[in-house]
C-alpha cells in the first residue's frame, strides 16, 4: 500500500478570507480571528502550543456541518476544543479551532438514571450530579472531571482510577450522533443506523467491512489485537472494534471513542452507567519497597478492591510535605519504600464491611511496614486521597520557574509493572530527571511518572527526546502500550507504527482515509510519519510573575469561572500574560499593543475577582489576586483619590448611594439609566455604575435595632449593602414582603435564642474593604482598615467576641484585612451569621409555616468559607424540599461588577436562569446581597438573604 502524508494547513486562504467564509456558516457572529482569541486558545493542558488561525464557536450538528464546508473549501482543517484538559497535545492546531465547550451541554437522565444523553460540552462532574439523585454514575472518572467534558473523554478514551477496561467510555457507550467530514449526520441508536451509513456513505460502509473481514481473517493478526487491547490502550485507533462488532455503523461509533476528533465530530453521546457504591475501606498499605508492593498485586486484585494506586518513594516523600499528610505517613522514614493505596467499595455498608472482613487474613501476610487496616472514616479517607491525587499539584508546584510539567501515562501487562517501574527510575536517574515521581493504577498495569522540563531552550527539548526514546524502547520491550488513557495526541503519533507493526498502521491510515479522505480533521494527532512530530511546537514558559508562573495550563478552573463565556477564563488570562511577555522578549511591539488594548476589558475588567478558580486549581492559584494587581497598576489617580475620600467618609457615601438609587426609582421611564449611560460615555466606566429598572431602591438603617451596648454574646458588623440596597427588586415577581435586611433578622433570631448582639462604634462609617481590594486601590484599603481593625477590637473586648458579618462576601474581606494586618490584630475571629445561626441560634428556635421547596444560590464567598452545609441546614429548616441548581456557579455580581459591567452577570447566570425557568418555589434565597440582586435579575424572581426567610418562619405571638 502506498502511504500518502495528510495535508497541513493551505496557506493559500487569507485571514480575512477564512473569517468571512466561517461567518456565511456561522451567521451568530460566534468567529473570532483576534490575536487574542487565538492566543489564549492556542494552550491546552499539554506541552504543546499552536496558535489557531481563527476560533469558530458551533452550537449545532448543523453548524459542524457547515464548518466541514469551509475547511473542505478552503484547505484549512479544524480541530475540536472541549475542556482543553488534554495532555498529549489533541485540542492544540494551526487551522481552525472549533470550540465546543460552550454550547452541547445537555444532559438528559434515561432509563432512570441507567443511561444518559449528553452533549459533548458537559463535564463529567456536571453528568454525575444529574446522575447522583439516581444513586448512577458515569462509568469513566478522570481526575481531571472538574473540568474535562464527556465530549473529550469519549473522544480520548479516558479512564480514571477505577473504571479500569471494563466501565471506560468504550466499554460503555451506548450511541452517537456523529457529524462525518461530508457533512453526513448519523445518529448509530436508531435501529436503521447501518443502513442509513450504507446508503449515504457507501465507501465507507463498504471499506470498514473490508477491514472487518481482513482482520478477524488473519490470526497472527487477531491475536496481537487482542493482546494490545486486553490493557488500557488509547494508542493509535481502536481495532478491537473490528473484533468486538459486526455491523460498521456500530464499528464506526467504537472507533470513533479514542479517535482524538479526528475522524467525526460528536454531536450527542448516549452511554450506559454504573451504581455509586457510597460506603468504602480505604487503606495505605507501605512496602519495603517496589518489589514487595508488586509482588503483593495478584493476591489483591484477587480480593476485588474498587481501585489499587501505586506510589513509589519519591511520590511518598513529596507527600509527606503536605500539611494534611497522614501523621503515619508523616513519621515514616522514606527510603526505598513504595506505597498501594487500596480501596473496597460497595453499595451498603454491610457489604462492604465483609469485604474488609474478607480482605483481613491477606493483609496480614503482607510484608508491610506499616498499619494493615481498612478505614471507613470519611476524613482518612479524604487524607490518602489528597495524598494520592496530589502529587500532580505538588510536584508542578514545586517546579523551577519556566520549566514545564510532563505528566506521561503507560500500560504494561501486571506482571511486567515492576521491572518496568525499575527501568524507568534508571531511566530518570540516567537522564538527570531528579525529582520524577511514579504513581498509577496498579491493578491495570497503568502508571504515571511525571517529570519537569524547560522545553523553550535546545538542551532541554534533546534531553526530553532522547529519554523518549529510551522510555519507548523500555516499555514495548515489556509488551505494553505507550498510552494507556490519556491518547495518543501529538505526544507519540511517531511510536504508533512501532506499537503496532507496518500492517496495522496501514489498517489505521486507512480508517483515517475512509472517514476523513481530505485528512481535514486534527491532521498530526494520532498519525504522522515524522520521527520528530513530538518534539515540534512545545511549549516556552518566560517568567511573568508568581502567580503566571506556577499554573500548569490544565484548565480545571474554568467551569467556576463567572467569565468563562464572555470572555477569558484564568487559565486564558494567565496564558495570554505568558504572551505578552514572549512577545515582548521578540520585540513585537505591534503585538504587544494589540494584546494590552484588548486584555484591558477581556482579562482584567470582566474578572469577577471572587477567587472561585482558587477552588478548582490544583496549585491554588487565585487569579484575582494578580488581577487585583494589575488593576493597582493602572493610571486611576482620580479614582483612587475619590475612593480615599469615600473610604473617610463611608457612611455618607453610603447613604448617598441609597438615596440615588431611590430617586432613581422615581424617575419615568428608564430616564436614570439614560443618565448613567451617558456618564459612563463621558467618564469612566469603571468607576461610574449602570442603572437598571431590576435594581431596588435605597436601604434603610445599617445599625438595627434591638443591639445591646453591654453583656454581649457577639459583635455584629452588618454590611453597608444593607444602607445602598432595600429589599425586593424593580423587576421580581417574588414574596414582596418589604423586610428590613439580614442584619435586622438576624438580630430578632439572636433575641429568640437568648443570644445578645452588639456592635462597634461608628459602624455606618466601617467597611470590610473589598470594593478597595477589588479595584486595587490600596490606599483606600488601608485607608479603611486603619479604621476598622481598632474598632473591631475594641468592641470585642480584643478579640473576646466574635465578629459576626451578615454578608459572606463581607465576612471573607474581613478575614482578608485582618491577616493583612497588624499582628495585634490577628486574635479577632470573623465568623458569617449563616454559620453562626446554623450552630448557636437554629437548635434553639421553632420554625413554622414549613414551605414546599426553596432555591438556593451558594455565593463564591460562602463556598470558600465552607457555608454551603450550614447555608442547606438552614434552608431545610423552613423548606421541605431544597432546590441548588446544578448549574450553580458564581453570580459574576462580583460587588459592583454587575453594575459596570451587567453583561459578566448575565453570562455567569445565564446556565442557572435556564435550569431554573419555569420551576415553582416559594422562596429563593441567599446570603449576600448583591449576589441576591444578580439571581434576581437573571431569574425574574426576588432572591433575599436565608436568614430573613428564617427569621419569618420563626415568628412567635409577640413578635407579630
Amino acid at each position: 500500500m502506498t502511504v500518502q502524508p495528510f495535508p497541513g494547513t493551505d496557506e493559500t486562504t487569507t485571514t480575512a478570507e477564512l473569517h468571512d467564509q466561517l461567518e456565511a456558516v456561522l451567521p451568530r457572529g460566534e468567529v473570532r480571528t483576534r490575536a487574542i482569541d487565538r492566543l489564549r486558545l492556542a494552550h491546552d493542558a499539554s506541552h504543546f502550543a499552536r496558535t489557531p488561525r481563527a476560533v469558530a464557536t458551533a452550537a449545532s450538528a448543523t453548524d459542524v456541518g457547515g464548518l466541514f464546508m469551509v475547511a473542505a473549501r478552503t484547505g484549512v482543517p479544524l480541530t475540536f476544543r472541549s475542556g482543553g484538559t488534554s495532555l498529549s497535545g489533541q485540542s492544540v492546531t494551526d487551522g481552525v479551532l472549533v470550540d465546543t465547550r460552550r454550547h452541547f451541554r445537555d444532559i438528559e437522565v434515561l432509563d432512570d438514571g441507567a443511561r444518559v444523553r449528553v452533549g459533548p460540552g458537559a463535564t463529567v462532574r456536571a453528568v454525575n450530579a444529574r446522575l447522583a439523585r439516581h444513586g448512577r454514575m458515569l462509568g469513566p472518572d478522570p481526575a481531571s472531571e472538574v473540568a474535562c467534558t464527556l465530549g473529550g473523554v469519549v473522544a480520548n478514551n479516558s479512564s480514571g482510577m477505577a473504571c479500569g477496561t471494563a466501565g471506560n467510555s468504550y466499554a460503555l457507550l451506548d450511541s452517537l450522533e456523529l457529524v462525518l467530514p461530508s457533512g453526513t449526520v448519523l445518529d448509530t441508536g436508531t435501529p436503521g443506523a447501518d443502513d442509513e451509513l450504507r446508503a449515504r456513505e457507501p465507501r465507507l460502509w463498504a471499506g470498514l467491512s473490508r477491514l472487518r473481514d481482513r482482520l478477524r481473517g488473519d490470526e497472527l493478526t487477531r491475536r496481537t489485537i487482542e493482546r494490545q487491547f486486553s490493557l488500557k490502550n488509547t494508542m493509535g485507533y481502536g481495532l478491537n472494534s473490528f473484533l468486538d462488532h459486526d455491523r460498521p455503523s456500530d464499528i464506526l461509533a467504537r472507533l470513533v471513542v479514542g479517535s482524538e476528533g479526528t475522524l467525526a465530530f460528536i454531536a450527542s453521546i448516549v452511554m450506559r452507567t454504573v451504581p455509586v457504591l457510597a460506603h468504602t475501606r480505604t487503606g495505605l498499605l507501605v512496602f519495603p519497597g517496589l518489589a514487595e508492593a508488586n509482588r503483593a498485586l495478584p493476591a489483591l486484585v484477587d480480593s476485588g478492591p474498587a481501585t489499587i494506586e501505586l506510589l513509589d518513594a519519591t511520590s511518598l516523600r513529596v507527600g509527606q510535605a503536605d500539611a494534611g499528610a497522614d501523621p503515619r505517613l508523616r513519621a515514616l522514614d522514606v527510603d526505598q519504600h513504595a506505597a498501594l493505596l487500596v480501596e473496597y467499595r460497595a453499595s451498603t455498608a454491610e457489604e462492604v464491611e465483609a469485604l474488609a472482613a474478607d480482605t483481613e487474613p491477606l493483609l496480614r501476610t503482607l510484608p508491610l511496614t506499616g498499619p494493615r487496616e481498612l478505614s471507613g472514616d470519611p476524613a482518612s479517607k479524604a487524607a490518602l486521597w489528597q495524598l494520592r491525587k496530589g502529587l500532580y499539584a505538588k510536584v508542578a508546584e514545586a517546579r523551577p520557574s519556566g520549566t514545564a510539567a510532563l505528566l506521561e501515562d503507560i500500560a504494561v501487562p501486571v506482571p511486567e509493572l515492576l521491572p518496568t517501574c525499575e527501568g524507568l527510575i534508571g531511566l530518570f536517574g540516567e537522564h538527570g530527571y531528579e525529582h520524577a515521581v511514579i504513581f498509577g493504577h496498579a491493578k491495570d498495569g497503568n502508571i504515571h511518572f511525571m517529570l519537569t522540563e524547560r522545553l523553550g531552550d535546545g538542551g532541554g527539548r534533546d534531553r526530553f527526546g532522547r529519554f523518549t526514546d529510551d522510555m519507548v524502547d523500555l516499555v514495548l520491550g515489556h509488551g505494553g502500550t505507550l498510552k494507556a488513557e490519556h491518547g495518543t495526541g501529538r505526544m507519540m503519533t511517531p511510536f504508533v507504527r512501532r506499537q503496532y507493526g507496518d500492517d496495522l498502521y496501514d489498517v489505521m491510515r486507512e480508517i483515517k482515509r475512509l472517514c476523513d479522505p481530505a485528512g481535514l480533521l486534527s491532521p498530526g494527532v494520532i498519525l504522522d510519519d515524522d520521527p520528530t512530530a513530538h518534539l515540534s511546537d512545545l511549549k516556552s514558559a518566560p517568567e511573568v510573575e508568581s502567580e503566571v508562573d506556577r499554573c500548569v495550563e490544565c484548565g480545571f478552573c474554568e467551569p467556576v469561572c463567572p467569565s468563562r463565556d464572555l470572555t477569558t477564563t484564568p487559565r486564558q488570562r494567565i496564558v495570554l500574560r505568558r504572551e505578552l511577555e514572549r512577545a515582548r522578549q521578540a520585540g513585537n511591539h505591534t503585538l504587544v499593543a494589540e494584546l494590552e488594548q484588548d486584555f484591558a476589558y477581556d482579562g482584567v475588567d470582566t474578572c469577577a475577582v471572587d477567587g472561585m478558580c482558587a477552588t478548582a486549581c490544583p496549585v491554588l492559584i487565585n487569579t484575582g489576586d494578580l488581577v487585583r494587581r494589575l488593576r493597582a497598576e493602572r493610571p486611576q489617580k482620580t479614582a483612587a483619590k475619590a475612593w480615599t475620600v469615600a473610604a473617610k467618609h463611608w457612611g455618607a457615601t453610603t447613604r448617598l448611594a441609597g438615596a440615588a438609587l431611590t430617586a432613581a426609582r422615581a424617575l419615568p421611564g428608564d430616564l436614570a439609566g439614560k443618565v448613567t449611560a451617558a456618564a459612563r460615555a463621558v467618564g469612566d466606566p469603571e468607576q461610574v455604575p449602570l442603572w437598571s429598572p431590576d435594581l431596588p431602591g435605597g436601604g434603610g438603617a445599617r445599625v438595627p435595632e434591638g443591639l445591646v451596648d453591654t453583656a454581649a454574646d457577639l459583635v455584629l458588623f452588618s454590611s453597608c449593602t444593607t444602607a445602598m440596597f432595600g429589599s425586593g427588586t424593580g423587576s421580581g415577581t417574588g414574596s414582596g414582603t418589604g423586610s428590613d435586611g439580614a442584619a435586622a433578622a438576624f438580630v430578632r433570631l439572636c433575641h429568640r435564642a437568648g443570644v445578645r448582639p452588639t456592635a462597634p462604634a461608628r459602624l455606618g462609617s466601617l467597611c470590610c474593604g473589598t470594593p478597595w481590594k477589588s479595584k486595587g486601590l490600596r490606599d483606600g484599603a488601608a485607608a479603611m482598615a486603619e479604621r476598622v481593625l481598632p474598632a473591631l477590637w475594641e468592641a470585642s473586648g480584643q478579640g473576646a467576641l466574635p465578629v459576626v458579618s451578615d454578608a459572606s462576601s463581607c465576612t471573607e474581606g474581613l478575614r482578608v484585612m485582618i491577616d493583612g494586618g497588624p499582628e495585634r490584630y490577628r486574635s479577632l475571629r470573623v465568623v458569617d451569621a449563616v454559620g453562626f445561626a446554623a450552630e448557636h441560634l437554629l437548635p434553639k428556635l421553632t420554625v413554622s409555616g414549613r414551605l414546599d421547596r426553596i432555591v438556593l444560590h451558594p455565593t463564591c464567598s460562602a463556598t470558600q468559607l465552607g457555608l454551603v452545609e450550614p447555608l442547606r441546614r438552614l434552608a431545610g429548616a423552613v423548606a421541605a424540599d431544597v432546590v441548588v441548581p446544578d448549574s450553580w456557579g458564581c453570580c459574576g455580581f462580583a460587588g459592583d461588577r454587575g453594575l459596570l459591567h451587567p453583561e459578566l452577570t448575565a453570562a455567569a447566570t445565564a446556565p442557572q436562569a435556564a435550569e431554573l425557568a419555569g420551576l415553582d418555589a416559594d422562596a429563593w434565597a441567599s446570603c449576600n446581597r448583591t449576589c441576591e440582586l444578580g439571581m434576581s435579575r437573571a431569574t425574574g424572581q426576588d432572591y433575599e438573604h436565608v436568614l430573613e426567610i428564617l427569621e419569618r418562619h420563626t415568628r412567635t405571638a409577640q413578635d407579630q
